[in-house]
């Protein structure tokens, strides 16, 4: 049976163990991001500024995978880091906009609950002596979604005369983005019971 979980012991293709790519210091730059995203939002509530933070994020997210590939630029930290970054992104965001009010938290909660769930079926997954689960195209997906619904979401509520456009657009993406986020949740919780039992 094929599996998307890897052994510490059985790899193939390592990426490097450099640090100084130019993906990682994108991915490095967006994590120093997340504290000036917060001090925009929460502070001075300089709303557009914090989106144009988003929208910055959202574009190195994709360009540090991208120029990866094409250079051959994959890396250890890198693996990390893109995903720690994403990771960040969604939750200080999430907080932030409960904060302000922006989104219910029950759809907060909703998405948190997902996290908790898929966290403690990881753990299950390292006590059967695998590493990590490979990315899929669901979660990547989801991915995309909410880092760029989130600062449509924010640019309709600091620029009024775009928000006709604005604010339908954010919806679309958030809608879609935390769909496809349960549902990848749930496919790697599939995923890792398949593969715990395969394990015993």
């Amino acid at each position: 049976m094929s599996t998307d979980a890897t052994r510490p012991d059985t790899a193939s293709a390592e990426p490097s163990d450099r640090i100084w790519t130019i993906p990682n210091i994108l991915s490095m730059l967006r994590l120093a991001g997340v504290p000036l995203f917060l001090w925009l939002l929460l502070v001075p509530q300089a709303d557009l500024w914090a989106a144009i933070v988003l929208a910055v994020s959202a574009i190195t997210d994709w360009a540090d995978g991208k120029i990866a590939r094409a250079t051959g630029q994959t890396s250890k930290l890198g693996m990390v880091l893109d995903p720690a970054a994403d990771r960040l992104y969604i939750l200080s965001t999430l907080a932030a906009f409960g904060i302000r009010g922006l989104l219910p938290w029950w759809v907060i909660g909703l998405i948190l609950l997902r996290d908790l769930i898929v966290g403690i079926a990881l753990l299950f997954l390292r006590r059967a002596g695998y590493q990590a689960l490979q990315v899929n195209y669901l979660g990547k997906a989801a991915t995309f979604n909410l880092l760029y619904g989130f600062p449509m979401l924010l640019l309709a509520y600091a620029w009024e005369s775009a928000a006709a456009v604005a604010l339908p657009i954010a919806y679309a993406f958030l809608m879609w983005g935390i769909g496809l986020y349960l549902i990848s949740g749930a496919h790697y919780v599939w995923q890792i019971v398949r593969i715990v039992r395969a394990a015993r």
